[in-house]
């Protein structure tokens, strides 16, 4: 049965071995972003998708009348994927999770000693012939809070209590026991930390979860780091806060909308630290990602050609 990875990237590209590639020998790898014309002829006749970070809207859905599957690459396919319409479709959509958890933590990680140096902005200084050290802040003994406790955010509290770090955590359901964090309601998190690292997924229930009241209650001067997903933040209240110096620093993976658009208020403002969605993107991650990917693929094209219905995820 047809199979087409459709955007696949140089990096991936650069990681899917010759074992990966066994796991579907059938795959059709299209590498590179493909314009309308091109995606509509790479999904005819195609009954498995890997999706990395395409938009694919019901419009395009209905069009692709052959595929049966799509294994989105990541654990946020609504961000890309119209999941109601994939559903209409009886299209499966499946999603991977915790193969990142370690790799996103330490960008999380990168991130908050960055803003709490001031790196970005040295260096920025630094390369106009700007010479000011600028002050810091000690991390040890400063409190952590830690929105979201899956995966990602469990390693993120390791890695902080280890620091020398308090670590305040918050989770939608019940959090992860035996860590080296303490629970508290989410207010009260923001009220309190130093520092706030976001490790939620987008959903319609977490969308805009930290607006404008939230992002008031964080200490002044704080600083808050996002390698989850834009949506979580109201950019406009953040940019606010920024400006008027109620937050003392972002430090963003992720934004409302991607790529970052030349001259968004977030690029121009000094005490924000921007990286482009790059926390999961290590050979190591990106590695048990296209293997769990393949596998997930895999599976689903054996059962269609066996005539089997596949569950709705």
């Amino acid at each position: 049965m047809k199979a087409v990875y459709i955007d696949c990237t140089e990096f991936s590209a650069a990681l899917l071995t010759p074992d990966l590639r066994g796991l579907v020998p059938e795959l059709c790898v299209h590498v590179g972003d493909p314009d309308p014309t091109r995606l509509a002829s790479l999904l005819e006749g195609t009954a498995g998708v890997l999706n990395g970070h395409t938009a694919m809207d019901e419009t395009m859905l209905r069009a692709a009348s052959s595929v049966r599957t799509i294994v989105f690459l990541g654990s946020s396919p609504s961000s890309y994927i119209d999941l109601e319409a994939a559903a209409r479709q009886d299209i499966r959509v499946r999603t991977i999770t915790h193969y990142g958890d370690r790799t996103i933590a330490e960008h999380a990680m990168a991130l908050m000693l960055a803003a709490a140096r001031r790196v970005a902005a040295m260096d920025r200084a630094l390369r106009r012939g700007i010479w000011e050290p600028l002050s810091g802040i000690e991390l040890a003994g400063r409190t952590l809070g830690v929105i979201g406790t899956g995966g990602t955010g469990q390693e993120m509290i390791r890695m902080a209590s280890a620091f020398g770090m308090r670590v305040l955590a918050w989770n939608r359901s019940a959090a992860a026991k035996d860590l080296p964090s303490q629970a508290v309601a989410l207010d009260a998190l923001l009220a309190d930390a130093d520092v706030v690292s976001v490790h939620l997924a987008l959903t319609p229930e977490t969308r805009g979860l930290l607006g404008a009241r939230r992002l008031g209650l964080m200490k002044a001067g704080a600083v808050l780091v996002n390698t989850a997903r834009g949506g979580i933040l109201d950019e406009v209240a953040l940019i606010a806060a920024l400006r008027s110096g109620r937050i003392a620093h972002a430090a963003l993976d992720v934004f409302a909308t991607e790529p970052l658009a030349p001259g968004h208020p977030l690029a121009e403002l000094e005490n924000v630290t921007l990286t482009a969605h790059a926390a999961f993107k290590t050979p190591e991650a990106t590695g048990r990602l296209l293997a769990r990917g393949l596998q997930l693929l895999r599976q689903d094209l054996a059962a269609l050609a066996a005539g089997e219905e596949l569950p709705d995820s």
